[in-house]
């Protein structure tokens, strides 16, 4: 990223996180600018989600040469800018006793409503790097005991009927502008993410995933 654009992009966490405190919501971390609803619908596996077509299988593909084509989608500045809601499917994660309806899209339109995708990052099953941020105090507070979870616990997608079942590989604590986080990845992993501590945002506890092959 250039200097300039990233400073941007760092001036806009700002904003963004700032006004996530004085909504009182305090359950995500996003990045960036620009207009999310025109482009939250470009990954075509969403296409076909949101037209009843199924997506993948949960068994990995392999390893690609290059890093996947995936760009994720910056944030608006208006962290309630208008975005279409879209229910893609369910999260289950057994170990918090977590199950979930789970959305499509970058604002908080979504996000109050359940653990959602950022839009631009790999569907759930898709070589790359799905990822999806959630509340951990506020509104149903999906996200509030993945600081429980450890290597080996699971979290299971299913998107049109399609189950894909990944396995913890790690956590770690970062800051609000850590954006690596929701980089592509070359083979099929997940990303979760919430405000740490809770009711706090100054920190954000980041959950890795591995793709579980099928038997």
């Amino acid at each position: 990223m250039a200097p300039s654009r990233r400073s941007d992009t760092l001036r806009l966490v700002a904003v963004l996180v700032a006004g996530l405190l004085v909504a009182g919501v305090g359950g995500v971390w996003l990045r960036g600018s620009g207009p999310a609803s025109a482009k939250g619908t470009d990954n075509p596996a969403v296409r076909r989600v949101a037209a009843g077509q199924p997506t993948t299988t949960s068994t990995p593909v392999e390893p690609a040469a290059t890093v996947p084509t995936q760009v994720p989608v910056e944030v608006p500045a208006d962290p309630y800018a208008n975005e279409p809601v879209l229910k893609i499917g369910t999260i289950e994660i057994p170990k918090i006793g977590l199950r979930a309806d789970i959305y499509h899209g970058i604002t908080l339109r979504n996000i109050d409503l359940g653990p959602s995708h950022w839009p631009g990052t790999a569907m759930p099953g898709e070589n790359g790097n799905t990822v999806f941020a959630g509340h951990r105090v506020t509104h149903t507070h999906p996200f509030r005991d993945i600081d429980q979870l450890v290597p080996g616990d699971q979290v299971i997608f299913t998107v049109q009927g399609v189950r894909s079942v990944y396995v913890v590989t790690g956590h770690e604590v970062v800051t609000p502008t850590t954006l690596r986080i929701v980089n592509p990845t070359t083979t099929p992993t997940g990303t979760l993410f919430a405000c740490h501590p809770p009711h706090s945002a100054a920190y954000r506890y980041v959950v890795h995933l591995a793709l579980l092959a099928s038997p």
